[in-house]
């Protein structure tokens, strides 16, 4: 079966359906027009739908014959941002973009599922689409998880892929074992006593004591955390202050942890309360710590990253197949979908240097390659289809 040919007969449907998508961006747990758009599409090729997670979409696709089922997902929310661009397919809503390449991984998808329902006879067993909401926020993958999205049937191996900006159209990038990291989220608030700016010592100010607390985290990864491993803690946010001439009684700090290991995650943690409380109270101040637990880090299964290679391989050639060496310390919350079978997220390339396409994800600017949906939606097939027939080595 060529993949790569069918999904360029279907290229300008597939491009179609990722401009329509772009042009009418929606956020997390509101994509209402977007999951229409889905469960149209899939129920016009014979996908029958059910509806999860409020805006979640599952398609099952039967072969020729029950078997196995593989799962193959694709994340359908934008970001809070003006589109800048100047294309004719630019964001039509202020304030929403796909500014990360959501559309282009549904439209990728659908794409995927027009394949494999046109030759639905070829293969055995189930192909479930899994279109996701609100990755990009609180996570969608879980609440679709807990409403039974990978069972019934129980899914097998389930595979998903992301735009890179930094890999070139025509490329397809896989990464083995730990590709992301997982994250806390945390939001200190320091309660200090308010006094006149020129006279501080009849006072404890609140922003002196963030400003410490700040310094001093930076050390918890510095000389706490193995060298050879992974770990950031970042203060995006820090707030303090009413007056120039008065000392601040309350200051608020927001951030994030990003670790690799479950273990490094774990100890973070516990340093982290400690350091901030001990300095507070060095210092008179007290601290209330929130720490919320995000998402986990994305470990693929090598087996399955082989399966991916050999099936991209197939397409595209060996040479066009990259091994990403490095894990990011950026999360994804398809690491829930890892948790409940095997499988790999892989990386799609969308720069082209030539058309100006070069832009990072989460800029305004940002846009892909549209010639790399046919390809996006060929691997996802082929994915499918090879591991369903057992026609790559998965021993």
């Amino acid at each position: 079966m060529d993949w790569l040919l069918e999904a360029d007969k279907i290229s300008k449907d597939i491009v179609a359906i990722r401009r329509y998508l772009h042009m009418n961006p929606e956020l997390g747990f509101e994509e209402h027009l977007t999951s229409e758009f889905v469960e149209k599409t899939l129920h016009d090729i014979g996908i029958k739908t059910k509806r999860v997670a409020g805006t979640g979409i599952i398609g099952i696709l039967t072969g020729k014959d029950l078997g196995k089922t593989v799962g193959l997902r694709a994340d359908m929310d934008a970001l809070p941002l003006n589109d800048g661009k100047n294309v004719e397919y630019a964001s039509k809503v202020k304030g929403k973009m796909h500014a990360c390449g959501h559309d282009a991984h549904t439209a990728g998808l659908l794409g995927a599922a027009m394949l494999l329902a046109k030759h639905r006879e070829s293969f055995i067993g189930q192909v479930k689409f899994l279109f996701q909401p609100a990755e990009e926020t609180t996570g969608g993958a879980l609440p679709m998880i807990k409403e039974g999205a990978m069972e019934n049937p129980k899914v097998n191996a389930v595979f998903g892929l992301h735009c890179n900006a930094g890999l070139n159209t025509g490329k397809i990038g896989v990464i083995y074992g730990k590709a992301y990291a997982s994250s806390d989220m945390f939001d200190i608030k320091i309660k200090g006593k308010s006094c006149h700016g020129a006279s501080p010592q009849f006072g404890i100010d609140a922003i002196a004591v963030g400003a410490q607390v700040i310094n001093c985290l930076q050390s918890i990864v510095s000389r706490s955390i193995d060298p050879l491993d992974s770990a950031v803690i970042t203060v995006g946010k820090f707030n303090g202050g009413y007056q120039r001439n008065i000392i601040a009684d309350a200051a608020n700090l927001s951030g994030i942890i990003r670790t690799l290991e479950p273990e490094t995650r774990k100890k973070i943690r516990n340093n982290f309360a400690k350091m901030v409380n001990k300095i507070c109270e060095a210092y008179g101040a007290q601290a209330d710590i929130n720490i919320v637990e995000s998402y986990p880090a994305l470990v693929n299964d090598d087996k399955m990253v082989d399966l991916v290679r050999a099936a991209a391989s197939k397409l595209i050639g060996e040479q066009n197949v990259v091994v990403v060496s490095k894990p990011g310390m950026g999360v994804e919350d398809f690491a829930y979908f890892l948790k409940e079978a095997p499988g790999a997220f892989f990386q799609l390339g969308v720069r082209n240097e030539a058309k100006g396409i070069v832009h990072p994800a989460h800029s305004n600017l940002f846009d892909i390659d549209e010639d790399a949906l046919p390809l996006a939606s060929a691997v996802l097939a082929n994915i499918a289809f090879e591991y369903l027939m057992g026609n790559l080595n998965r021993s």
